[in-house]
């Protein structure tokens, strides 16, 4: 029987989780609202459910079709332990994760940065296949991001390593959660858009937003991209300004470390080539090394949002 994994991609908005074999093939998938805040042990039995009903819903067993789940988390992770040390956007600190899944679901439980696990499986299936140097940003509920650097992940000493949503891009800018002014996150995440683009609704009952999304509280960060391609001014200048500041945190990371391939994942990636497309002059003119024979690519990851349920699954791989 071909060995399956669960990967569990764990978000501030929704938890995803997949049934994926070795190769990243996902062969089913589910998911479930985040809703927090909630204390740690409610989210714990909120992820088993997720992937019991997962597997039962699709005709497996989780003791015996099962090899390992694999969590991929925000936050400061230690793989090796299996905490999460810290998780701002969550409020937790310490989170002895595996240890307390694994009583659970009674099989093994890995756990790694969900960027991290993102990059994993960039570079062993995905748009990073055969990269040495390669980093992933994604743009959702946060900014995350992962860095595959010299053929291994990059973590640093404290498993900190890569929280490159809370470089600063706007001295004394908006609060974070993280305690800084002005983080990345806080201009270049899906949710930040999404906050962007309902102050523009609000300042301007003109604009074609409201005809596309009648309910401010259900708009999104799609909503601003779609009346910009129907003309909308208001929209136009609320996309504009938010990849000015994507382009910004993108620059100083590819300024750092020159990586082969950057891939974009998370929500926003879903607008795929119009978003490559309004970045790319923008990196053109800021890139240090802009005139270098080689140069980095901008791409949208290949797994775009399933990117963190493949990569999760194979840190239960890479530890089977």
């Amino acid at each position: 029987m071909e060995k399956l994994y669960i990967g569990v991609d764990l978000g501030g908005t929704n938890i995803a989780a997949g049934i994926v074999d070795l190769n990243g093939n996902i062969y089913c998938k589910k998911s479930v609202r985040t809703n927090l805040p909630k204390p740690e042990a409610e989210l714990e039995q909120d992820i088993y459910n997720l992937c019991k009903s997962l597997c039962e819903e699709n005709g497996y067993d989780i003791s015996n079709d099962i090899i390992s789940v694999g969590i991929g988390s925000p936050g400061s992770v230690d793989g090796k332990r299996g905490i999460v040390w810290s998780n701002v956007n969550f409020g937790y600190e310490n989170w002895r994760i595996k240890e307390n899944l694994e009583k659970l679901f009674g099989i093994s439980v890995y756990v790694e940065n969900d960027a991290n696990a993102a990059i994993i499986a960039e570079v062993m299936a995905g748009n990073a296949k055969g990269c040495d140097n390669a980093l992933i940003v994604t743009l959702g509920t946060g900014v995350g991001g992962g860095a595959f650097l010299n053929g291994q992940i990059y973590a640093g000493y404290n498993y900190a390593g890569l929280e490159v949503g809370h470089i600063v891009i706007e001295k004394d800018g908006r609060l974070c959660n993280c305690g800084r002014k002005g983080c990345f996150e806080r201009y270049a995440s899906a949710s930040a858009l999404t906050r962007d683009t309902q102050a523009a609704m609000n300042a301007h009952p003109e604009s074609l937003l409201w005809k596309l999304c009648p309910d401010i509280e259900k708009a999104n960060a799609k909503i601003a991209f779609d009346a910009m391609e129907k003309g909308d001014k208001v929209a136009t200048e609320v996309v504009n300004t938010y990849i000015e500041y994507l382009a910004c945190g993108l620059v100083n990371l590819i300024n750092i470390f020159q990586p082969e391939v950057v891939c974009l994942g998370g929500g926003v990636s879903n607008q795929q080539q119009a978003l490559l497309d309004l970045l790319q002059p923008l990196i053109d003119k800021e890139d240090f090394a802009r005139n270098a024979r080689e140069r980095t690519k901008i791409v949208i990851a290949k797994f775009r949002n399933d990117a963190g349920i493949i990569g999760a699954a194979m840190v239960g791989v890479n530890n089977d």
